[in-house]
């Protein structure tokens, strides 16, 4: 199966290219994979690392391939997503693996013992896998090889590796043996009593991702099946920033990668993976984030007060002050005393309560008028809030000369929900309408799910770069995390609907709950049936569902 070439990689300057081989096996307690652990190397970081077989590509590698059976080059290029030279990374991780744990795929049977002066030739450079197949009259067997990930070692690192993993089934009959140079000792083990000994066990972040990913799979052929039926192989480049312990890889499906790279592309590992209350994070040119020390089940690691000045840095708005907290408050205005040029406004996304009463004290402190919208229902809002200016949708405020927030109502979450576009980077200030990592609840009577979901595709209209949450760090691609905001919200509506048949046609809200949200923890039930009243609400508008005194009855 061919891999489609979109955008054909290409090796960064600074980085060398490698490969490595996932050897499987079944053992009494299941899937088994070889590991070795390295000489210990100053100045390395893998060094004493249990890893897989492989290093970097040979040069001659490539003329190997004449010697290579059941692949060719083309069709494991195209897997791989290269123009040409995919053959180059099978015919690396074979030698590598022969090199170093004394295993060879081949076409035909061999005297091991017979082969260890030409394994010596290799490990010391003397020759290449050209030379040693037409010596031995060996071919290397590829038919077995699967193309399993791509990884790419972060910027800023000292070595950077460009490597290409494969998986495959052990060969019978071999024993493996280490070399005793880059090999130390090798090991057979299940994924999860790897990864269980990882304090033990030196482990980079390549090596702990595939090894729980090896884990779902209960035996070899599972294993192997599922990795030659994937069609998509992301480039999986960390990041490095720094964390509580200090620095640390970030991976590209965590919630700090997108930003870690907007901030520091070149990896002077300065950025930050965690978000700390009182911290200030200039996130561009233009924008300060500040997070409250709110955090929670609800708040997620507590609510983010951006500052946007223009280019230069001249005059200040600041978008959702927070909570009634002296602290951050306090923090706000230390910031503030140390920019260049006054506070001229503040903006608020809606009135929850860890979103908009900061706004009253911020603006008593600096005189900063309060911008923001009345909610239509009063229930678990901001009493206290009390705008000078109600902004309306598409009005523009004005922050310096190359500077403008473009105003965006999005009604759902609120009533009042308001998002701010900074058009000059694409970027929407997105409040509670869009969160990282979880869906905000929809909590009738001042939240409606159809409202929320006109909103959301309202923008798939707009040209967005980042959002920059309420909760949470920035976002990246904007239009498809939307997209697959929707979708969820819509599954969820689906479920609403099958779960009626489940439960004779009818059923109370607290019966629905637990079978609409199964996938949820019981302790946020209570949450999550506010969310489900407003799926209701918005299938008894479309004639879908009716309410009959306590119970929602199915109209299909």
């Amino acid at each position: 199966m061919s891999h489609p070439m979109k955008h054909p990689h290409t090796t960064p300057a600074d980085a060398r290219r490698a490969a490595s081989l996932l050897l499987l096996r079944d053992g009494a307690d299941g899937l088994e994979v070889l590991m070795l652990r390295r000489a210990e190397r100053a100045g390395d970081a893998g060094s004493g690392a249990a890893v897989f077989p492989g290093g970097l590509l040979d040069a001659r590698d490539r003329a190997a391939h004449a010697h290579c059976v059941g692949a060719d080059d083309a069709a494991l290029s195209a897997r791989l997503g290269l123009p040409e030279g995919g053959l180059d990374y099978a015919v690396a991780a074979l030698r590598e693996t022969f090199e170093e744990v004394d295993l060879l795929l081949a076409a035909a049977d061999f005297d091991a013992a017979a082969l260890q002066p030409w394994r010596e030739r290799l490990q010391q450079g003397q020759a290449g896998m050209a030379d040693f197949c037409a010596d031995t009259g060996l071919q290397l067997d590829v038919s077995g090889l699967h193309y399993h990930s791509h990884w790419l070692t972060p910027p800023g690192a000292p070595k950077r590796f460009d490597t290409r993993f494969f998986a495959t089934r052990a060969p019978a009959g071999q024993t493996p043996r280490a070399d005793a140079r880059e090999a130390q000792a090798l090991m057979w083990l299940t994924p999860r009593a790897a990864v269980a000994l990882q304090r033990d066990l030196k482990l980079l972040p390549v090596t702990l991702r595939t090894l729980q990913e090896l884990a779902q799979w209960p035996d070899a052929d599972s294993a192997l099946a599922a990795i030659a039926a994937r069609t998509e192989f992301p480039l999986m480049m960390p990041r490095r920033a720094l964390g509580p312990k200090g620095l640390r890889a970030v991976l590209p499906d965590e919630f700090a990668y997108a930003e870690i790279g907007k901030l520091d592309p070149e990896g002077r590992a300065d950025a930050s993976c965690e978000l700390l209350p009182g911290r200030a994070v200039r996130l561009s040119p233009r924008i300060l984030r500040i997070t409250a020390p709110n955090p929670g089940v609800m708040t997620g690691p507590g609510t983010n007060t951006y500052l946007v000045s223009d280019s230069q840095g001249q005059g200040w708005t600041a978008i959702d002050p927070g909570p009634a907290s002296d602290e951050h408050l306090q923090t706000i205005l230390v910031l503030l005393a140390a920019l260049p040029g006054p506070l001229q406004r503040i903006l608020v996304t809606h009135t929850h309560r860890d979103h908009s009463p900061g706004a009253a004290a911020l603006s008593q402190a600096t005189g900063a008028p309060v911008s923001g919208r009345f909610a239509a229902h009063p229930m678990w809002q901001d009493e206290t809030f009390a705008p000078a200016h109600q902004p309306q949708h598409g009005e523009r405020i004005v922050i310096g000369a190359d500077t403008t927030l473009r105003v965006i109502h999005t009604p759902g979450h609120a009533s009042n929900h308001l998002c701010f576009l900074l058009e000059e980077e694409r970027l929407l200030f997105t409040g509670d309408h869009l969160m990282q990592g979880s869906t905000v609840v929809i909590n009738p009577p001042d939240g409606d799910m159809a409202a929320y979901l006109a909103s959301l595709r309202g923008l798939l209209d707009e040209d967005l770069e980042w959002l920059a949450p309420g909760h949470g760090f920035l976002v990246a691609q904007p239009q498809p995390v939307i997209a697959k905001l929707i979708a969820h919200r819509l599954r969820r509506e689906a479920k609403v609907l099958a779960a009626f048949d489940r439960v004779g046609g009818s059923a109370t809200l607290a019966a629905l709950v637990l079978q609409v949200y199964d996938d949820v923890p019981a302790a946020l039930h209570g949450v999550a049936e506010r969310s489900l009243l407003a799926h209701l609400l918005k299938l008894q508008a479309d004639g879908a569902v009716v309410l009959a005194g306590e119970r929602w009855v199915s109209a299909g």
